[in-house]
């Protein structure tokens, strides 16, 4: 496991440098294998705490990598809104989903470099299911899956996991599940199960749900 642990010696600037630093003056250590290819999602879970947040935006600062995360649109109303976007942020409007999927797949592979993270629990508190706006996102733009994990009793931030997408989703959801197994977040209990939602009634069967 400690072939892929992010040093900070390595790190070519000294933003990356004082990024990991801080990380580790905490206790927490990165791991990071190089992305196959400038497009992808990356899921980041579990999702238990706000503490996340904090944790993977110096992982983020530390790559020096332009990951873009979707978050929902009322945390970027008021001062900090510039704040986020610059960080990286785009706002989602959950109630105005319709053909979203498609033009973020678009702008996706029109850029020269796209990694879009996400939360698939969609909040910190339990739920049964996963949304599944990253799973039909992923499929639709034809791009590879990082499975990055937060590990609160290890204090790791793992950025190493990448698999492909067979449209296949109970195949899919079980090679997630292996990936994802004996990571825990800061509130385990409030993890989500990972298994995509049902679909919803009024959307006539196509099973997508943001």
């Amino acid at each position: 496991m400690s072939n892929y642990e992010l040093r900070a010696a390595s790190l070519p600037h000294f933003g990356q440098r004082l990024s990991l630093r801080i990380l580790q003056l905490f206790g927490w250590k990165v791991r990071y294998k190089p992305l196959p290819g400038p497009h992808g999602v990356a899921i980041v879970y579990p999702h238990t705490s706000n503490w996340d947040f904090f944790v993977g935006l110096f992982g983020k600062w530390a790559l020096g990598l332009p990951f873009r995360w979707l978050a929902k649109d009322s945390i970027f109303k008021g001062p900090f809104g510039r704040m986020l976007r610059s960080w990286g942020g785009v706002p989602v409007d959950r109630r105005a989903s319709s053909g979203s999927t498609q033009r973020l797949a678009d702008t996706m592979r029109q850029s020269d470099w796209f990694w879009l993270a996400i939360a698939p629990e969609g909040t910190r508190s339990y739920r049964p299911h996963l949304r599944s706006g990253f799973y039909h996102l992923t499929l639709t733009a034809k791009v590879p899956l990082l499975l990055v994990y937060l590990d609160y009793p290890k204090k790791e931030l793992g950025v190493v996991d990448v698999i492909r997408l067979t449209g296949d989703q109970e195949r899919d959801m079980a090679a997630i599940a292996a990936a994802y197994h004996g990571h825990r977040g800061y509130h385990p209990e409030l993890a989500a199960p990972i298994k995509l939602a049902p679909p919803r009634s009024d959307e006539g069967g196509t099973g997508k749900q943001a």
